[in-house]
């Protein structure tokens, strides 16, 4: 039985409670790289974040006939990933420090603001990658999709050809697609 992607949070978490592995795998696509990002901004290791998202979708795989799940799936997700997060610090003896800066509150109840730590973290990181971009490629890309000019409203701006502010749109887009992934580009560009 395939899963469609369209299936909401609760319907998938029920099949994957049921024993469903390819709900599971959908949970899994939905929310690894978002969760990916948001324990890599918390804990600026790349290894520290993989190892905790790969714990919290290893224990969900392991308990899922058995979980129960008082808010969204998102948020459950994002709060296990917390957890973890908060254990690696206080095994850095840095969790207290953590705290005193209160940035440790999450409302997991709460659709909108699991929605706006993700677009927070996901944003942060595009715009990371923008910055780095030489300056003409990012000239043209910000253009393009914060001011929303057609190819020839730029290549008018700037004095270049719309080839070549095609050109510089389609490296800008490749190298937003090779450094963050499509899944989170995709995610950057339809908000």
């Amino acid at each position: 039985m395939k899963t469609p992607p369209d299936i909401d949070d609760k319907e998938l978490l029920s099949r994957m409670c049921a024993g469903d592995h390819l709900a599971f795998q959908e949970i899994y696509q939905r929310y690894h790289e978002l969760l990916y990002i948001f324990a890599y901004r918390k804990l600026k290791d790349e290894v520290e974040a993989r190892d905790v998202v790969h714990d919290v979708f290893a224990w969900l795989l392991e308990k899922g006939a058995s979980l129960s799940i008082n808010s969204t799936l998102s948020s459950y997700l994002y709060k296990s990933v917390l957890n973890k997060i908060f254990d690696i610090f206080r095994k850095k003896d840095t969790f207290q420090r953590y705290v005193d800066r209160g940035e440790y509150y999450i409302d997991v109840d709460s659709k909108e603001t699991d929605y706006l730590i993700r677009e927070k973290d996901v944003r942060a990181l595009i715009d990371n990658e923008i910055a780095a971009m030489p300056p003409r490629m990012r000239e043209v890309y910000e253009l393009k999709y914060r001011q929303h000019l057609t190819h020839e409203e730029i290549a008018q701006q700037l004095g270049i050809s719309p080839e070549t502010v095609k050109t510089h749109i389609k490296h800008a887009t490749k190298h937003l697609k090779d450094k963050l992934g499509l899944v989170v580009f995709i995610v950057y560009l339809l908000n």
